[in-house]
């Protein structure tokens, strides 16, 4: 007769070894961080609405150098914390992309000092960055393309009195300064 321990070591071990082998499988085929320049080489151009312009001209990909500043570090040592500003988690989550994901999912373009890019908002790119895939909308998504009905929801995730220097946030203003639509 088998008794209670062995069968519970069995059951224990079925589901642990279950959960691991689908964790691995999520993670040998999770989607990867591109970065800018890989977006960039084909929503440059004025027929697909010049994305990357729109991008370079914006604050967001300013985001990170702001916190290489003498005034960045002061506000992060206000705040109590002891590593400089662009060392600092609690910085680097509003002002940069791919803040603490496994290294092994940035790609060799991705270049977190490239501030708050493409794939903060529309979500690591390698599964849907192919010509093919971008051209049809409804795959693009399924590829795992973000695309939002209300972004000002995933803007006010960083733009908040949580930020040491907010000073309010007009969404309807600031979405006009970074929108940028595919023409039709």
């Amino acid at each position: 007769m088998l008794s209670k321990m062995p069968m519970t070591f069995i059951i224990v071990f079925a589901v642990s070894f279950l959960g691991f082998s689908l964790y691995k499988a999520n993670y040998l085929t999770g989607s990867k961080y591109v970065g800018v320049k890989t977006c960039g080489m084909c929503h440059k151009k004025e027929d697909v609405g010049q994305q990357l312009k729109i991008w370079q001209d914006s604050q967001h990909s300013k985001a990170y150098k702001t916190l290489q500043t003498e005034n960045a570090d002061k506000i992060a040592k206000e705040k109590g914390y002891t590593t400089k500003a662009a060392d600092t988690p609690e910085c680097l989550k509003c002002h940069t992309s791919g803040y603490g994901v496994d290294p092994s999912l940035l790609g060799n373009k991705f270049n977190i000092e490239d501030g708050v890019q493409c794939e903060t908002c529309h979500g690591p790119g390698s599964e849907y960055k192919s010509k093919k895939v971008m051209e049809d909308k409804k795959l693009a998504v399924e590829k795992g393309l973000l695309l939002y009905e209300n972004p000002e929801k995933l803007c006010v995730k960083c733009h908040n009195e949580e930020s040491p220097v907010f000073k309010g946030f007009n969404f309807e203003e600031r979405w006009a300064k970074i929108k940028h639509s595919i023409p039709e």
